[in-house]
């Protein structure tokens, strides 16, 4: 397993981060508990959840699906990096959502009681809150950090101003203020290239892009139907995307085919390849999808294949691979 610092801190976490969305909504308890313990043989320490995952109707929430497997012992906690986050409603009354003082503080409660932990690694802030000042985010936050609650802050979903405006609250404060920003990120979703990533560089932020593989678009969804196998991106948003871009998504199959490997695996390989992200978040629904995702960390792609994939994947702006504003400027 590959290392990498967090941003400009001196935490220490994997290059693959294991998602938990897929914990108890469509993995089962014991199921997730076998990818976690996998995870942990596989060297992959960082592990990201949210305090709404798992809490629709007929679901089974996650963090406490994290909680028991913590309460394993064996050091399991000690090992991981726990990420989760705070800001999407946890209930129907006032208070139960987005970032004033208050909801920090309980949902941070919450969090902690059903993951069985007195510590959070990373608290995220799932969305921006537009409603309420970066004093009192940055507040709330400090007395948290005071009382060895939470160690770091992170963002997810942020514009790049919004991660200007934080940073600079902090540093106004002499506080580290974010360490890191979570951001929808792919070979076709590139958007974050224009503004996000360079303030996440300048700012010293560690990107954890989600959705790497675009809902399952770019892991192979054309061979897997050739093959008459089950395959993620065939239904919902995902097969708008695919009906939109089969072309592409089959000549990106090719060009995998071409090199020997698999699209996933391609996928997961050119968001390490870029500057300023830390590690990709991948979502396993088995144990044997999680120990398929490590060839993306011996995987280097040559100049020739990076040019490719950006022919297929034009960088965003008039003036592709340029980030804000020479991008829609000079």
């Amino acid at each position: 397993m590959e290392y990498t610092n967090l941003g400009r801190s001196g935490l220490s976490v994997s290059r693959l981060v294991l998602g938990t969305m897929n914990f108890g909504t469509q993995t089962s308890e014991a199921d997730s508990h076998t990818i976690m313990d996998r995870a942990h043989d596989r060297g992959i320490n960082f592990f990201d959840t949210a305090n709404v995952y798992g809490t629709r109707p007929g679901e089974q929430p996650t963090e406490p699906i994290i909680g028991r497997w913590f309460a394993g012992g064996n050091g399991r906690r000690e090992k991981t990096v726990l990420a989760t986050k705070v800001y999407l409603p946890t209930g129907s009354w006032p208070n139960e959502s987005y970032l004033s003082a208050l909801n920090i503080r309980r949902a941070c409660e919450a969090s902690l009681k059903r993951l069985g932990t007195d510590y959070i690694d990373v608290y995220q802030m799932h969305h921006v809150d537009r409603s309420t000042s970066w004093e009192e985010i940055w507040e709330a936050f400090s007395v948290l950090r005071q009382q060895g609650k939470v160690l770091y802050f992170g963002s997810s979903n942020f514009a790049g101003w919004h991660i200007a405006q934080a940073q600079e609250a902090a540093r106004s404060r002499h506080f580290l203020g974010l360490v890191s920003e979570q951001s929808r990120y792919n070979l076709m979703t590139r958007w974050v290239e224009l503004e996000v990533l360079p303030a996440a560089r300048h700012y010293g932020l560690g990107l954890i892009p989600w959705g790497p593989l675009n809902g399952g678009v770019l892991g192979g969804v054309l061979r897997k139907m050739q093959e008459g196998g089950a395959a993620r991106g065939t239904s919902g948003h995902s097969a708008g995307l695919l009906a939109r871009h089969r072309d592409t998504v089959e000549a990106y199959e090719k060009l995998c085919a071409e090199i020997g490997e698999d699209p996933a695996h391609v996928g997961l390989a050119w968001l390490l390849a870029q500057e300023g992200v830390t590690g990709p978040i991948i979502g396993p629904r088995t144990a044997e999808q999680l120990d398929g995702s490590l060839r993306a960390l011996t995987i280097r792609l040559d100049a020739g294949t990076l040019a490719k994939l950006d022919e297929l994947f034009p960088p965003p702006g008039p003036n592709g691979a340029k980030p804000a504003p020479e991008a829609y400027a000079w």
